[in-house]
C-alpha cells in the first residue's frame, strides 16, 4: 500500500523550533518530487517548500524562506522539514505530498499522494 506518514508536529513557543518528518512505506521516493504543504483554519492549503528528484532543486514560500528546510534522504525514503524562528501564523496542519514526476509544482492539485498531516501550533 502507498502511504505517506508524517509526524513531528506540536506545541511550540513563538521563536522555537521544530522538525517534521515525512516517511514513504510501499514505494520508493527516489524518482519523486515531495511538497510540503501546510492549511490554517478558514485558509486555502499552500505550499511551503518543494523538492525534486535527483537535482534536488527547491522552493521555499516567501513567508518561509530563510526559517524552514527541506531535506530528503532516499536512503530512508523520507524528506524533513527544518522550521525555525517559528511565529503564531505558522500554525496550521502540515502535510507532505508525493508528485509522481521528477520536478516539484506548486499547485496542490498537481501532487499525487498526501499524507494525513501533523498539526503544529505555535502559542505561548
Amino acid at each position: 500500500q502507498l502511504q505517506l506518514v508524517e509526524s513531528g508536529g506540536g506545541l511550540v513557543q513563538p521563536g522555537g523550533s521544530l522538525t517534521l518528518t515525512c516517511v514513504a512505506s510501499g514505494f520508493t521516493l527516489d524518482d519523486y518530487a515531495i511538497g510540503w504543504f501546510r492549511q490554517a483554519p478558514g485558509k486555502e492549503r499552500e505550499a511551503v517548500s518543494c523538492v525534486s528528484a535527483y537535482d534536488g532543486s527547491t522552493y521555499y514560500s516567501a513567508s518561509v524562506k530563510g526559517r524552514f528546510l527541506i531535506s530528503r534522504d532516499d536512503f530512508k525514503n523520507a524528506v524533513y522539514l527544518y522550521m525555525s524562528g517559528l511565529a503564531p501564523e505558522d500554525t496550521a496542519v502540515y502535510y507532505c505530498a508525493l508528485r509522481f514526476q521528477f520536478s516539484y509544482a506548486t499547485n496542490s492539485a498537481e501532487y499525487d499522494l498526501w499524507g494525513q498531516g501533523t498539526q503544529v501550533n505555535v502559542s505561548s
